[in-house]
């Protein structure tokens, strides 16, 4: 042990590759612990996340921190305001159908050129992916539910063979992913939808523009119902009458 300790202190490269280990691994306890406060609602949208507090809660140094916070961003699960800081993401209506509409065109696009210019190899990277998760499916955790069916629709967005159409649907997902986070957790998610997810991939195989597209659009149309529903609950959970403790604690995270 001693001589272990002794070679690294001796060997410049191995210590800094051991600090970049030490700090890797902080900042990913640092983000599954953030992330799980966040979709807890120990953080409260809108409030401002104090990275002092986390780091002395965590025992870690504000770097970690500081990265955790900023892969969330890029998550959308909080916001970055300028000369401000880190602030965890509002439960809003507000522009969601919008960005819905806006997906509902992008995904429909996505799938009629894709039957239109991939190969069969391609689309059955679709059925592939599809069959290798839908047995258990409706039984996983939220955030594999949630990260197994961008990937389902990201995929389609791929074999379109148009870029854009992908990283315009990753901003999206960026955007929405909070939300969707909450409404899968909720009641209203319907893990029935998992069949339109089989019948999109029937279409696809057929080359079924038309039928697939009508089946995205439907797919969608039923998220964002469930989600508006899911977001009336859990702003009603987090602001509800006697819950003034949260507030002050939000405004003394706020002050420091």
């Amino acid at each position: 042990m001693t001589e272990r300790a002794e070679s690294t202190d001796n060997d410049p490269l191995l210590a800094g590759e051991v600090d970049m280990r030490r700090t890797a691994d902080s900042s990913e306890r640092a983000y599954n612990t953030i992330r799980k406060l966040l979709v807890e609602f120990t953080l409260k949208p809108g409030e401002r996340i104090n990275e002092v507090q986390l780091s002395r809660s965590l025992g870690v140094s504000r770097t970690p921190i500081r990265e955790a916070l900023n892969r969330l961003a890029s998550e959308g699960f909080v916001s970055l305001t300028p000369n401000r800081g880190f602030f965890v993401r509002s439960l809003s209506t507000e522009g969601l159908l919008d960005l819905y509409e806006l997906r509902s065109i992008i995904e429909c696009a996505a799938f009629k050129l894709m039957c239109e210019r991939a190969e069969d190899s391609e689309i059955d990277r679709l059925r592939q992916y599809w069959e290798a998760i839908v047995d258990g499916y409706r039984d996983q955790a939220p955030d594999i539910i949630l990260a197994e069916d961008e990937g389902f629709h990201l995929l389609i967005a791929e074999l379109s063979g148009n870029p854009e159409l992908v990283g315009q649907l990753s901003s999206i997902n960026a955007r929405i992913r909070f939300i969707r986070r909450i409404q899968i957790e909720h009641p209203s998610h319907d893990k029935a939808q998992v069949t339109s997810h089989s019948a999109i991939v029937a279409a696809a195989v057929k080359r079924d523009a038309e039928n697939g597209m009508k089946l995205l659009r439907e797919h969608i149309e039923m998220t964002v119902s469930a989600t508006q529903q899911a977001l009336k609950d859990a702003l009603l959970k987090v602001f509800a009458p006697g819950n003034g403790a949260d507030l002050k604690r939000r405004r003394r995270a706020r002050d420091t």
